[in-house]
């Protein structure tokens, strides 16, 4: 009797975005890149991120009809440190200098991103040949007991840690036997000199400890609660997989975790090793390059909030352009143009779906009026948030805003002068209150090209849109339909822009964004001018997000080259965050701090040799050795290891003399999964 074949394992992937959490289940059967065997969306729920989690988990479940037992791997993206990074948000955490001065706060945002947390400096750290100062930690043992009673963890900078992290250790260790709270030291994170940018992105990382934590820790609990025993991974910012105990120390590393997770994706569905990859959500559109099989990384190290860090990431342009994007006419044209965004508004459609009349008969009551207004097809409605969130506003945002309730209100009723706009987008920017108004997807709805909302508001919008006039007193558009092809085609126009910007900032030219418009401008003109000018790019475009097949359908004449939409475009963070590769580095670094010395430094040890040939083995020895194991705590049992020596060497009257030698070691494999 022949045996049944084992079934194969499935897979589990998770995206919590901004808007929506995602939820996909894979699995490697069906066709060389697998088979997703079902996808869902629930609302990401902030206030707890589990809710949100389960909901799309349960009904990624539902759907494929699935016993949770059989899942075997779990992996989920994320914006939650990126969010956070943004909003200013994070545990208040203790920074330990150690040999540096007051005044290098001042460098690369350190002073701002520490804001009111405590500092502490110590004498100590070592020179760039990983020569020791006297280290003097007594000043961080005497103020101890009071920080560990009122900070969430430590971060440790030493200087020149990466060349001898002997001062970071033993400060860790002194602050973990007397407070017992996480400490982060600058030389687990990063082997890049620049010690005050180390600094702020340790910083950073303690701050996001605990929220990763609760991320993790409520995943782990939903995972149990449904009975899947499977590890669970995590995406870092460079598209790499790494296991939520990694994730848990580097939180950091999870930076722009989801536009790296939907690169990944992209790739696996369309197998393409080189690609512009574009993702339009309903706010913004974020564009980045595939080369050769992997994201582009910034080379300078992640900006997030404005603050540049050490961290590894995909190097990703994000614009203010997508689906509920401001419609808006450009003012003082005789042929006015539409501009979109960069706000986000709540599309007519949505909130006449949600709304109903109270919609409606405003609308309907602005077209009987026998000329447009400038706040026609406008509402501000409360988004909803505590109450306590609405502290501190001052006499004008706090009349303005108890005016405002649940049910949207017409700003033509709502409003009596410019001042008070003003007002209005002040409660919007803290998030107190909802604009609602026409948009892409409304446009869309209108042309019967959308059709999960409400298409009635929409096509009332469009009308009272279309009524606004040019420089020559006329109406911009004939009808709702045509003002919503204008709309589309302007999205489509600019979205080629963006993603011709971007590459020609990737090619490091200047005026990117001037370049892109003028191509653009030339490509759509039916009279293109005396110069004729011409752009191809030398890739495909991967078009990822929800309404990607409608608003990308124009581009391949635009950019030259052809845009392909993969059928899961709408989960690409989700399978991305699924189908990666655990990827892991080590580095290490041989100097000659004398004549006849050659000192290696690698890991957490210092040695010397008096050979450089037995210097640079060790090294490359050591480096395999960490990213082996690095690899292991990561998630993988099977990483391949590659290492890579580079050294900086010069020749005097025809000698060679070594200077430095780079070391390092790039671990990768799949994911262990479940027995």
């Amino acid at each position: 009797m022949t045996a049944k074949p084992k079934p194969l394992p499935l897979f589990l992937g998770i995206d919590t975005g901004g808007t929506y959490t995602d939820a996909v289940l894979w699995s490697e059967s069906g066709s060389p890149r697998g088979r997703v065997l079902a996808k869902a969306k629930a609302l990401t729920t902030r206030h707890d991120l589990a809710v949100g989690i389960s909901g799309a988990v349960d009904a990624v479940l539902q759907k494929a009809g699935t016993n949770p037992a059989a899942i075997k791997l779990v992996s989920m993206s994320t914006t939650l440190a990126t969010n956070a990074l943004v909003e200013g948000q994070g545990g208040r955490v203790a920074l330990v200098m150690i040999g540096f001065s007051e005044t290098d706060l001042a460098r690369d945002g350190l002073k701002t991103a520490l804001g009111t947390d405590p500092v502490v400096f110590c004498p100590g750290g070592h020179d760039v040949h990983g020569n020791a100062a006297k280290l003097d930690l007594s000043g961080l043992e005497a103020a101890l007991p009071e920080l560990g009673g009122s900070v969430s963890g430590f971060a440790v900078c030493a200087y020149f840690a990466t060349r001898n992290p002997a001062h970071e250790i033993a400060a860790r260790e002194l602050i973990r036997e007397k407070t017992g709270l996480p400490v982060t030291a600058s030389h687990e994170l990063s082997a890049k000199l620049g010690g005050p940018r180390r600094a702020l992105t340790t910083l950073l990382n303690a701050r996001l400890i605990s929220m990763i934590d609760r991320l993790v820790a409520a995943t782990e609990g939903f995972l149990e609660a449904r009975k899947i025993a499977a590890p669970l991974m995590v995406v870092r910012g460079d598209g790499a997989l790494v296991s939520a105990a990694f994730a848990r120390q580097r939180p950091i590393e999870t930076i722009l975790s989801g536009p790296a997770a939907s690169l990944v994706g992209a790739r696996h569905m369309t197998g393409l090793d080189d690609a512009v990859v574009s993702d339009i959500g309903g706010t913004t559109t974020d564009v980045a390059v595939l080369d050769s099989g992997r994201p582009r990384l910034d080379p300078e190290g992640a900006t997030v909030g404005g603050f540049r860090t050490m961290v590894e990431a995909v190097a990703m342009r994000t614009y203010g352009l997508g689906g509920d994007s401001e419609v808006a006419l450009e003012e003082g044209a005789l042929n006015p143009k539409i501009l979109l965004g960069p706000r986000r508004l709540v599309p007519l459609a949505l909130a006449g779906m949600v709304h109903g009349e109270a919609v409606m008969v405003e609308l309907e009551r602005q077209l009987r009026a026998p000329n447009s207004g400038r706040m026609d097809g406008r509402f501000a409605v409360r988004t909803g948030v505590p109450e306590r969130l609405a502290a501190g506003l001052t006499g004008a945002e706090a009349k303005l805003y108890d005016l405002i309730g649940a049910t949207p209100l017409p700003l033509d009723r709502l409003l009596t002068s410019n001042a008070q706009n003003a007002t209005l987008n002040r409660l919007v920017s803290r998030g107190l209150v909802h604009i609602s108004g026409f948009t892409p997807s409304d446009a869309a709805h209108v042309l019967g090209k959308q059709a999960n909302w409400d298409a009635a508001p929409a096509r009332l919008g469009a009308e009272l849109f279309a009524r606004k006039r040019d420089g020559r007193g006329q109406a911009i558009a004939a009808t709702p339909e045509a003002v919503s092809e204008r709309v589309l085609v302007t999205l489509t126009r600019w979205s080629a822009e963006y993603i011709l910007e971007t590459a020609f900032a990737e090619d490091g030219l200047d005026g990117a964004a001037t370049v892109a418009h003028a191509l653009v401008q030339r490509a759509v003109d039916s009279h293109p001018g005396i110069a004729r000018l011409s752009v191809a790019l030398d890739r495909p475009v991967i078009g990822l997000g929800a309404s990607a097949p409608l608003h990308y359908a124009g581009l391949p004449p635009l950019i030259g080259n052809g845009c392909i939409v993969p059928d899961d475009t709408d989960v690409a963070n989700a399978l991305g965050a699924v189908v990666g590769q655990v990827r892991v580095s080590a580095e290490a670094r041989v100097s000659q701090p004398m004549e006849g010395l050659f000192r290696l430094a690698s890991g957490e040890s210092v040695r010397d040799f008096t050979d450089e040939a037995a210097a640079v083995a060790a090294a490359e020895a050591d480096v395999r050795a960490i990213a082996a194991k690095r690899a292991k705590d990561a998630g993988t049992d099977s990483a391949e290891i590659e290492v890579a020596t580079e050294f900086n060497v010069s020749t005097v009257e025809s000698q060679r003399m070594f200077i430095e030698a780079h070391v390092v070691a790039v671990a990768s494999g799949r994911p262990r999964i479940a027995v």
